[in-house]
């Protein structure tokens, strides 16, 4: 029986969009304006990836973001949040090779879609302007009723709008959190080492696959389209 992937979902930050320098900007700005110390750059591989509150709560001196509370911590992320929205692609850019993985994709007739903890709404917006807005079958940001990555739930239901099983489905991401969602999904676990985090963790996380390169990915699909004459 062929078990082949037919899909492929992606992580958006660290796996598609070298967003690194830009997130780390909109939050040293927010930090900046609410009198908190900022961080450098490379702090922010290990904050980014569980969303928004994660990432404040990470940038803040420890114990800060627990005194604050939600509601001290809510205009603190409204800051990040509205400076990025006007910065999100001053310095991001698509890594190497993932303009080829994506035309590969196209040729062989697999769907695919992308699915961030991002706000819905920001992972529209990038996505449109590096990839356009008919690049990929779904595209999916984090919105209120949906819990976050690492649970399941928004990677089953992308399986759902593809019209696929799980075990169909290459998953592809930078972090544990991508590889915990992979495998909470039943989705084979791509580790994206070329992104934020490497491959110690991706390994460690569970990952079925750790690949370097954008390249590396491509060879993992099936070379013929499953479905001929018909791109997604």
């Amino acid at each position: 029986m062929d078990h082949s992937p037919q899909a492929i979902i992606f992580d958006l930050d660290g796996t598609l969009l070298d967003t690194l320098t830009d997130l780390a900007t909109a939050a040293n700005h927010a930090l900046t304006r609410f009198g908190y110390p900022t961080r450098p750059v490379e702090a922010y591989r290990r904050f980014l990836g569980s969303g928004g509150a994660t990432l404040m709560t990470r940038a803040l001196p420890p114990g800060e973001a627990e005194s604050l509370g939600e509601a001290g911590l809510r205009p603190i992320m409204e800051a990040m949040r509205a400076y990025y929205q006007e910065h999100a692609a001053d310095a991001t850019l698509p890594y190497p090779g993932i303009a080829e993985l994506l035309a590969t994709v196209r040729e062989r007739a697999i769907q695919s879609g992308v699915l961030s903890n991002k706000p819905h709404a920001a992972t529209l917006a990038v996505i449109r302007h590096f990839f356009g807005s008919h690049s990929f079958a779904a595209v999916q940001g984090h919105v209120p009723d949906m819990p976050l990555k690492p649970d399941p739930t928004s990677a089953l239901a992308m399986a759902g709008t593809l019209g696929l099983a799980p075990s169909r489905i290459l998953y592809v991401g930078d972090s544990d959190v991508d590889m915990f969602t992979a495998r909470a999904a039943g989705m084979r676990a791509v580790g994206a080492a070329w992104g934020f985090r490497g491959a110690d963790e991706l390994w460690a996380s569970g990952a079925d696959h750790v690949c370097a390169t954008p390249l590396e990915v491509a060879a993992l699909l099936p070379t013929c389209p499953t479905q001929p004459g018909v791109v997604p």
